[in-house]
């Protein structure tokens, strides 16, 4: 017999019918998409993960492995996902998405990303972090034996957050740098040109918050159609070395290969070496030659770039 109090159980089962309900997991698609919530999940982690065996993805996403077979099949048969064999093993083969899979992820990602915006967006701003702490105890209770879930939580832009974004590069970067109004110039140009321009199915904005503060931010933009461009990655000095700028270029570099770029480059100042040692862990690779800079970008700069 169970030991929780009758209430409790009861309580339990009336918070997974309104969170069932309040997501849309009874609908026959998910999100309005061709595809259902099991196999738009398998989306997501090869969209997140480099050469992921089927053993291994069964296993992360607790699956039957006949019924992973199956929706893997189903992926392959539409042209969604390829195999390659393991040069260790070769009863085990590596599986990524093709080119058409990132672009069927990409805007499956990005409705996801619109539906959570859409739950936050009715509640004051001083209600949010509630609602965050509260969703982070029932996933630290239910799974204890899980690492300490991260200090900060990430987010997409909302109206405001560009403008402190331009305001933060600016105070810091004149503190730390000594860099001034023509630098803070260029970041309110670039600022005003996302906003301008946004497309938010190749395009995205990273928020990064700590107990209800904005303490971190990165853009990712389109620089063509193959090629991807990070911009203004920032951590506020109290909140770094907690990995938020690391977690933020992983951020970049999932979407950027769901959303079926070929590569993510950026430029960089070279005296910023925290910076570029994130970028090197990343896979990025400096180039000889950076490329031309802009009124009142700091010199000497230097180019990375990161083939997906």
């Amino acid at each position: 017999m169970p030991s929780a109090d009758p209430a409790q159980i009861a309580a339990v089962r009336r918070f997974n019918r309104f969170y069932t309900r309040q997501i849309g997991l009874l609908r026959k698609s998910y999100l309005g998409s061709p595809y259902s919530l099991t196999e738009a999940r398998v989306l997501y982690e090869l969209a997140q993960r480099k050469d992921v065996t089927a053993v291994e993805l069964a296993r992360s996403l607790d699956f039957d492995a006949g019924y992973l077979s199956r929706v893997l099949a189903r992926f392959e048969k539409r042209g969604l996902v390829s195999r390659t064999p393991s040069l260790y093993d070769r009863r085990q083969a590596h599986l990524a998405l093709t080119a058409k899979g990132r672009k069927a992820f990409a805007p499956l990602d990005g409705r996801s990303a619109n539906q959570s915006a859409a739950m936050l967006d009715p509640l004051p701003r001083e209600d949010r972090p509630r609602l965050i702490d509260a969703m982070r105890t029932i996933e630290t209770l239910l799974t204890p034996e899980a690492a300490p879930p991260a200090p900060y939580t990430l987010r997409t832009h909302q109206p405001g957050d560009i403008g402190w974004i331009i305001h933060r590069h600016g105070m810091l970067y004149a503190q730390e740098c000594g860099w001034g109004a023509p630098f803070e110039a260029l970041i309110a140009e670039l600022g005003a040109k996302f906003l301008r321009e946004f497309d938010p199915t190749c395009e995205r904005c990273w928020i990064a918050e700590k107990d209800g503060a904005r303490v971190g931010s990165v853009l990712l933009v389109r620089a063509s159609a193959e090629t991807a461009q990070l911009r203004l990655l920032l951590v506020e000095p109290e909140a770094r070395g907690l990995g938020i700028a690391k977690r933020l270029v992983e951020e970049c570099v999932g979407f950027a290969r769901a959303s079926g770029y070929r590569k993510i480059m950026l430029v960089t100042q070279a005296d910023l070496d925290a910076a570029q040692h994130i970028y090197a862990k990343a896979g990025f690779r400096m180039l000889e030659e950076p490329p031309p800079g802009h009124f009142g970008e700091p010199e000497p700069r230097r180019a990375w770039e990161l083939s997906l």
